[in-house]
């Protein structure tokens, strides 16, 4: 029996009104807010490309560009759903500083007494005592926020700069260094990459999926009797989002190590060095497969899990998922736990790239991270946001800041230009949600 396809398009005279354009995005179900800050995206790369004569586009600065974004990245998944249930963090930078440290001492000073200087337990350790001083941290919060009835801005607040103060207290203002070596893989750089080959195993794998969730929610679709999208609509998806990683996958492993390193491998394996060099790539960066995971499990939570609909609902209408029955304080008290063990998670990945612990490390990532997901589509009203925005709207922000250090622009005026975009997009933010009404 043939299968019956309910189109999305199809609206009878609205859709024969509709010009190409209006059919294809109601076809395809893509964001539009989402597609406007890709195009927002181009349009800055373009002109940061322009201004720095050809070398904001290159693979160096794009893979760079990309480990950059990756610990506010993985904050503002997070942040999403905080700010969705209007709420509020200004603390997670200062947690991941705190954090930071915390992994730091635990690695250069206490460890070693008792492992010594790298041994294959120590970043698990440190990684691990870093997530539960994180989520404790995000959960007293929570608490405070849920239980004491005191606005998140203010527990925050104060959140900033206790955590910021103690910070300094751990080491009396001590810069700690060098990281374990197994740590620092989490950072980047030669070791911190996984090569040409595991890149390219990664992207099909990372194909295989998109093709594999876009046929579950077809017969999900199905199975519910929900609308489907036209056959050429999924293969398009279906496309678009191989193409995008594919390419991403070129770029990372069109940029090679440094010769001198190269060098250095090439002696310690045996390898003969060709008169013309030899190209090692990086391929895709630790810490970005590490942001794209967080990612896609943050998505999943948020659309998938009972916790990632009450999340929503709470945001929606805080009254009336009450009366529903979910225990509203309890989800806040999680959501902020969850912030917490994020924090940590970007602190691991922002200290094993430094490879050190410093007092001022997190200073304004929570700028960073709140104007990233405002950027990425989170209201502040509450009740809408996605998580895939978010981590756009992160590469939006360093991008900003990227071209800004190219062009030599102080950092004063980088300042400026992210609260000016900060304050740009929440005003956009504003006029379409009175558009949508």
């Amino acid at each position: 029996m043939a299968e019956t396809v309910h189109s999305t398009t199809s609206n009878g005279p609205r859709n024969a009104e509709a010009n190409p354009v209006a059919r294809f995005f109601r076809a395809t179900e893509i964001d539009t807010r989402l597609l406007g800050m890709v195009g927002a995206l181009l349009i800055i790369w373009i002109g940061f490309q322009i201004m720095t004569g050809g070398l904001f586009l290159t693979p160096r600065n794009l893979w760079n560009l990309s480990v950059q974004t990756s610990s506010v990245a993985v904050m503002a998944t997070g942040m999403v759903l905080v700010i969705v249930t209007r709420n509020i963090d200004l603390s997670v930078g200062s947690m991941l500083g705190f954090c930071g440290m915390v992994m730091g001492v635990l690695q250069a000073q206490v460890l070693p007494q008792y492992l010594g200087f790298n041994s294959p337990a120590t970043w698990i350790i440190t990684l691990a005592a870093g997530l539960i001083v994180g989520g404790s941290i995000g959960m007293l919060q929570g608490m405070i926020i849920a239980f004491l009835n005191v606005p998140s801005f203010i527990v925050t607040l104060g959140g900033l700069l206790v955590w910021r103060g103690a910070t300094w207290f751990v080491t009396s203002g001590q810069t700690v260094a060098p990281m374990d070596i197994n740590f620092r893989i989490m950072g980047g750089g030669t070791d911190g990459s996984i090569g040409a080959t595991w890149s390219w195993i990664v992207g099909v794998i990372a194909c295989l999926t998109i093709v594999a969730s876009i046929i579950n929610s077809r017969r999900q679709r199905r199975r519910f009797g929900f609308p489907l999208r036209p056959l050429w609509a999924e293969y398009f998806l279906s496309a678009l989002g191989c193409v995008l990683v594919l390419g991403a996958i070129a770029v990372a492993n069109n940029y090679y190590w440094p010769t001198n390193i190269a060098k250095r491998y090439a002696e310690a394996k045996g390898i003969p060095w060709p008169e013309s060099g030899l190209d090692i790539p990086y391929g895709i960066a630790v810490p970005v497969l590490i942001a794209v995971i967080v990612g896609a499990i943050m998505t999943f939570v948020a659309t998938r899990l009972r916790f990632g609909r009450y999340v929503f609902a709470i945001g929606g209408n805080p009254e009336a998922a009450e009366l529903a029955g979910i225990k509203t304080r309890w989800v806040t008290v999680r959501i902020f736990a969850l912030m917490g063990l994020l924090c940590a998670i970007a602190g691991a990945i922002s200290t094993a790239r430094l490879n050190a612990a410093t007092n001022a490390q997190g200073e304004l990532d929570e700028l960073y991270t709140i104007a990233a997901a405002v950027i990425g589509g989170t209201s502040l009203a509450g009740g809408t946001g996605t998580i895939a925005g978010a981590m756009l709207g992160a590469l939006v922000m360093q991008s900003l800041q990227s071209g800004m250090v190219l062009l030599g622009i102080d950092s004063p005026l980088q300042r400026i230009v992210v609260g000016v975009v900060l304050v740009v997009a929440v005003w956009l933010d504003t006029v379409y949600r009175a558009r949508a009404k």
